[in-house]
């Protein structure tokens, strides 16, 4: 049997552990004991791109943010659907996440972060979305939210902040019109459903599976568009 190894760990300024593991060639990302992403369950992270990304007009220029660069399943996928002139933006608060993706995965990520159209910002992705929503940057024509397990099962306390009705409204006003959140849940969120329709987005939910052949659909993409 090939071993598990520990390929590299830091801790977050709140204390939670980070760590990558590796396996037979693939990689899993853990916080302290939980996994919150592999390279072997990837459908998930494809689909929160697909759903986000995928405009009914996009523009010439369709900017992206991203919330986390995890192992870079997102990245890629949007790197994929937006057009040649976008711009994709990674918000990324530890660095060494964003060196394991440059160092550690076997070239894996090689392309997507040397690829032009990315920017990897060493950020609170909630800094970001609140400095767009007050005209300190450019609006957003996507965002990709995959920063917890969904609201009612916040990975990291502090992120309660994106599913207040404030925070919504933040989000609302950091999307140009016609714009679209995607967020991911781990299960169904009714309650977020109703927050994202009282803070006036047209909101529908996706199930989708840990990958494609398997017959549950436990987990949850919300797509909240800023009418337009």
């Amino acid at each position: 049997m090939k071993p598990t190894t520990k390929v590299a760990e830091t801790t977050a300024p709140d204390g939670a552990v980070f760590a990558l593991y590796e396996h037979d060639g693939q990689f899993y990302l853990y916080m302290n004991t939980r996994q919150v992403m592999s390279t072997t369950l990837t459908h998930s992270e494809l689909m929160l791109a697909d759903v986000g990304c995928t405009l009914s007009k996009p523009p010439k220029k369709q900017r992206v943010l991203i919330g986390g660069l995890g192992l870079g399943y997102s990245l890629r996928r949007s790197l994929e659907i937006v057009g040649a002139g976008a711009e994709v933006v990674v918000a990324e608060l530890l660095p060494e996440v964003v060196r394991w993706n440059h160092e550690l995965l076997d070239g894996l990520n090689d392309d997507i972060l040397a690829d032009p159209r990315t920017e990897i910002a060493d950020a609170d992705v909630y800094d970001l979305i609140r400095s767009a929503a007050a005209g300190r940057g450019e609006a957003y024509d996507s965002i990709l939210l995959d920063v917890d397990d969904g609201p009612s099962s916040l990975i990291q306390p502090q992120n309660s902040q994106l599913y207040a009705e404030a925070g919504l409204e933040t989000l609302k006003a950091a999307l140009r019109p016609g714009g679209r959140l995607a967020i991911w849940a781990a299960e169904a969120e009714p309650r977020l459903m109703k927050s994202l329709r009282r803070a006036g987005f047209h909101a529908e939910e996706t199930a989708c599976a840990k990958h494609p052949r398997a017959k549950r659909k436990d987990h949850r993409i919300y797509l909240a568009e800023r009418r337009g």
